[in-house]
């Protein structure tokens, strides 16, 4: 369906198109919510809650952006929602002094999404929190600490601290 005319049938209520939404979507939001969130039932609360706002704010999608990053973005919002409601964001290591560093990270492994998951299933909420915004969603650090009321350096440190971590945490994937 192209964009243009799901977007007509979405603001007309199309309940229809509503479904082709969801069932395109939801898998692709399913994993966003479920990199923020360890609980499966967390996640899946997250994708319906945000799928809802989809649903009732869609009048509010300007047509600036692409869609499916419109999307996404809902998601990572009721992901924060739901995890300042579940569990505190505990950001160990803030005021730890921020060496300049390059910004580029990847994994290079033969991992499955699913071995993936465990391993940021394994990060504290904070360091989580912060690597999937930058990371994987591609936030700068200004934003992230708007959006989840901390200072500039303390996203840097828990994105430092989050990479330390993983680092160790990969060691055991590698060949």
């Amino acid at each position: 369906m192209q964009t243009q005319e799901l977007l007509i049938r979405l603001r007309d209520q199309d309940r229809m198109a509503q479904k082709w939404l969801y069932e395109h979507y939801s898998p692709l939001m399913f994993s966003v919510c479920r990199r923020y969130l360890k609980r499966r039932e967390d996640a899946e609360e997250a994708l319906i809650s945000g799928f809802f706002k989809v649903f009732s704010q869609i009048d509010a999608f300007t047509e600036a952006g692409s869609f499916e990053g419109w999307i996404r973005r809902i998601m990572v919002n009721e992901c924060l929602m739901m995890l300042r409601k579940t569990q505190p964001l505990d950001f160990p290591g803030d005021g730890r002094e921020i060496p300049d560093q390059p910004d580029g990270f990847n994994i290079e492994s033969e991992m499955s999404a699913k071995e993936i998951l465990e391993v940021l299933d394994q990060l504290p909420p904070g360091y989580r929190t912060v690597f999937n915004l930058y990371v994987l969603e591609g936030f700068k650090h200004v934003e992230i600490a708007e959006m989840l009321g901390i200072s500039i350096n303390t996203s840097k440190s828990q994105l430092i601290l989050a990479k330390e971590k993983l680092r160790s945490l990969l060691k055991r994937f590698e060949v």
